[in-house]
C-alpha cells in the first residue's frame, strides 16, 4: 500500500495502540530548554531516572539575556531556571549548552546545526515551534510540561493520529520573495485553524528549491495554522546539510543512514486527506497587519476594512486587532511608521537570514533602534567571520548575543507599550513582544528595509 511520509514514520514508531485512536510512539530525540526544569524537578522528587539521557540535548535560550556583555541574570526566578537546568543535566548526564558555551543557542537552531535532527525520526520539545525540525523529514511536535516528564521517564509519548494535508507551492519565487513570505501567504490562505487535526507535508518546486534554512522557516511557522506537525521530504539538499555534523551518522553508518533516509519520502501515488496548491508567481513581500499570523497581506496592499466582512465573528476579531494595532481601514501598509526592528528568533536567525538582512543594510543607516540576534553562538561566529556584524554595526544596528530575545519577551528584551515593531519572529499576538507592543511580522530583508527607512517598506523599491 502506498504511504505518505508521515504514515511511514508514524507506523515505524508505534509501540502500542490505545483507546480512542491513541498510539504510544517511541521518541528518538528530545530537546530541552529552561522551560523543561519543572519536569526535571518533578522527576527528581519522584526519584525517577531519565530513560535515555543520550537521546536528549539541552540549551538555554528562552530566558537568557542577549545584551552584549550581560552579566548574571538579574531576575532571581529566571536565574534559578537556568541554573537548575545546568544542575539537572549534569546530574543526569544530558548534554547541555549553557550561557557562554560555544554551541549555545535557540533550541530549534542548535538541533539541526549539531545534526541531532535527522530524517525519519520522531522528535519532541516543550516548545510549540518544534515543527521546525520537520524540514528534515522528521516527525516533530511541541509538547506540554507533563508530556516532557513522560518522555523523559519512558522515551514514549501518547498521540492521536492526525490526518495528512499536502501543500504544494508551484512556479518560481519572484524577486524579493523569501521563505517567510511563502509561509505567511500560506497561513493567510488556509487560516489560523486551517491545519487543525492535520500533519502538513510541503511539496512542489518552490519548496524543493529552498535551502535547509528556508525550509526550517516554513516548517517553523506552520503551528500558526494549527497543524500538529509539518514536514518536507529529505533530499540531496538535506543530506548535504547533515553530512559531517557532530551528531550525524559517520563512517560506515553514513551510507546506511542515507539508504534509510531515501525511503522516507511519500510514495509517488500516496493519497492525502487534503490538498492545497499555491502559485508562487502570485506572491509578494508580505507583512502582517493584525494580531494573528493569518492577518497577512502583500506590502503593496491596504489595511482591510472589517465592515466588508460578512462573518460576524471574523469582523469582530478584525475590529479588535485594528484597534490594538492602531491602524485605519483602507490605509496603505507601505509607509506605516515603525518604532523599532527585531531580526532574530527560531524563525529567522540563521546565517542566510542574516546575510539577507545585511544585504539591505549595507551602506545605509538605521532610522529607528534595530537589533540583530543570531540564533546560536555558532551562527554568530560564522556571521562575524563573513563581516556581517560590521555591516550591521556600521549601519547602526545593535549586534547581540544568541537567544530567543524579543520574540518571547520573557528575558528582558521587550518593546514598550505603543511601540510598533517590524519583526522576523513568528507571532504577533497582543503583548507577545511586550505589553501593548504592536508587532508586524515579515522577512529579514523586509525588516532591514523597515530599519533603514523607519517604516514598512517594500524591499524591492530599495534596488537590491
Amino acid at each position: 500500500m502506498s504511504r505518505t511520509m508521515f504514515g511511514k514514520i508514524w507506523d515505524r514508531h508505534v509501540v502500542a495502540e490505545g483507546p480512542g485512536g491513541q498510539a504510544l510512539l517511541y521518541v528518538d530525540r528530545h530537546l530541552l530548554h529552561e522551560g523543561s526544569t519543572h519536569a526535571l524537578a518533578r522527576l527528581e522528587r519522584k526519584g525517577r531516572p531519565v530513560r535515555r539521557p543520550d537521546a536528549c540535548l539541552a540549551t538555554a535560550d528562552h530566558y537568557v539575556p542577549t545584551e552584549p556583555g550581560a552579566g548574571e541574570i538579574a531576575n532571581p526566578e529566571i536565574r534559578a531556571m537556568v541554573t537548575d537546568l545546568d544542575r539537572h543535566t549534569q546530574r543526569l548526564g544530558i548534554t547541555f549548552f549553557g550561557r557562554g558555551e560555544g554551541r549555545q543557542g535557540i533550541v530549534h537552531v542548535i538541533g539541526p546545526e549539531q545534526g541531532a535532527t535527522q530524517p525519519g525520526i520522531t522528535l519532541v520539545c516543550g516548545d510549540s515551534h518544534t515543527a521546525t525540525h520537520g524540514a528534515f523529514g522528521a516527525l516533530a511536535c511541541g509538547i506540554g510540561s507533563t508530556e516532557v516528564e513522560h518522555v523523559l521517564a519512558t522515551q514514549c509519548l501518547w498521540q492521536r493520529r492526525p490526518k495528512v494535508m499536502r501543500i504544494t507551492v508551484t512556479g518560481t519565487r519572484p524577486f524579493g520573495v523569501m521563505a517567510k513570505d511563502v509561509i505567511l501567504a500560506i497561513i493567510a490562505r488556509i487560516g489560523a485553524g486551517g491545519g487543525v487535526g492535520h500533519a502538513i507535508e510541503y511539496a512542489g518546486p518552490v519548496i524543493r528549491a529552498m535551502s535547509m534554512d528556508e525550509r526550517m522557516t516554513v516548517c517553523n511557522m506552520s503551528i500558526e495554522a494549527g497543524a500538529r506537525a509539518r514536514m518536507v521530504a529529505p533530499d540531496e539538499t538535506t543530506f548535504a546539510y547533515l553530512e559531517g555534523r557532530p551528531l550525524a551518522p559517520r563512517g560506515e553508518m553514513w551510507p546506511r543512514a542515507l539508504a534509510f533516509w531515501k525511503m522516507v519520502p511519500s510514495d509517488a501515488d500516496a493519497v492525502f486527506d487534503r490538498e492545497v496548491t499555491l502559485d508562487a508567481a502570485e506572491l509578494a513581500p508580505t507583512v502582517t497587519w493584525g494580531t494573528s499570523p493569518q492577518d497577512a497581506l502583500p506590502i503593496t496592499g491596504h489595511v482591510p476594512d472589517p465592515s466588508m466582512v460578512g462573518d460576524a465573528a471574523r469582523r469582530a476579531s478584525m475590529e479588535r486587532a485594528l484597534a490594538y494595532m492602531a491602524l485605519t481601514p483602507g490605509a496603505p501598509l507601505a509607509g506605516t511608521a515603525v518604532s523599532r526592528v527585531f531580526i532574530g528568533s527560531c524563525t529567522n536567525s540563521r546565517l542566510e537570514d542574516l546575510r539577507a538582512a545585511a544585504g539591505v543594510a549595507k551602506g545605509r543607516r538605521v532610522a529607528v533602534p534595530a537589533w540583530v540576534v543570531p540564533g546560536s553562538a555558532q551562527i554568530k561566529r560564522a556571521a562575524e567571520a563573513e563581516g556581517l556584524d560590521r555591516v550591521f554595526t556600521e549601519a547602526g544596528f545593535e549586534w547581540r548575543e544568541p537567544g530567543c530575545s524579543m520574540c518571547v519577551g520573557m528575558n528582558g528584551d521587550t518593546a514598550a507599550a505603543g511601540e510598533r515593531v517590524a519583526s522576523t519572529s513568528n507571532r504577533n499576538f497582543e503583548g507577545r513582544q511586550g505589553q501593548g507592543a504592536r508587532t508586524h511580522l515579515m522577512s529579514p530583508a523586509m525588516a532591514a528595509a523597515a530599519a533603514v527607512t523607519g517604516r514598512l517598506t517594500d524591499v524591492r523599491t530599495l534596488g537590491r
